[in-house]
């Protein structure tokens, strides 16, 4: 027991899987799974996945720094108009960029207790309803929203599978709706893998 008490608190952050993803007939972007494994009290889910857009980003670095006038954050990589999604190159430079941004600002204590990050981390909520509810303008919490989330995709997606053909299409989706978390989103199922000691390789 004394030993376990003497364990170092950890936060694993990967940024991983960028998937051109079509908004329309004429614009697409990229998104990214973002996985944490963490032993950190801070956080309310210990594993999690989910996907977010560069401009997500921009959101998350803005509000955070709002908050905290007197912290230097650390820089997203550049928006450049040269950016191309369809080089790999280009692709995988932004999402090391937007990795090293998440692992600095992971390790500052006074950012890690913005209720922002934590929902920008461990659920799918827009940045509309984020805001909300930050600012208590939902009828769930912070922490309601990302079990609410966890439920909703289980890191186990064999049982997600199994569980899709007895339902109907139509279930699904009043299932997200009744949690009050906003319409549903293909981007839910980010196919977390069950085992994150696989992850890091």
């Amino acid at each position: 027991l004394i030993f376990i008490m003497h364990l170092q608190e950890f936060v694993t952050v990967l940024v991983r899987d960028p998937r051109i993803q079509k908004e329309d007939s004429w614009h697409s972007y990229i998104d990214y799974e973002i996985f944490i494994h963490t032993n950190s009290i801070c956080f309310t889910r210990k594993t999690s996945c989910v996907r977010r857009r560069y401009r997500e980003f921009v959101w998350l670095r803005q509000r955070l720094q709002s908050n905290a006038v007197l912290i230097q954050l650390p820089e997203l990589p550049s928006k450049t108009p040269f950016f191309n999604m369809n080089n790999p190159n280009h692709v995988d430079h932004r999402r090391q960029g937007l990795q090293e941004f998440l692992e600095k600002i992971l390790q500052d204590a006074l950012l890690l207790s913005d209720s922002r990050l934590h929902l920008f981390l461990q659920t799918q909520l827009s940045p509309e309803d984020m805001e909300a509810c930050v600012s208590g303008q939902t009828k769930y919490s912070v922490a309601d929203a990302i079990l609410s989330f966890a439920s909703l995709n289980r890191r186990f997606p064999i049982e997600d599978e199994e569980e899709k053909k007895g339902k109907n299409d139509a279930d699904s989706d009043s299932e997200s709706s009744s949690s009050g978390l906003g319409p549903s989103d293909d981007s839910i199922s980010c196919g977390c893998k069950a085992s994150p000691a696989s992850e890091e390789s």
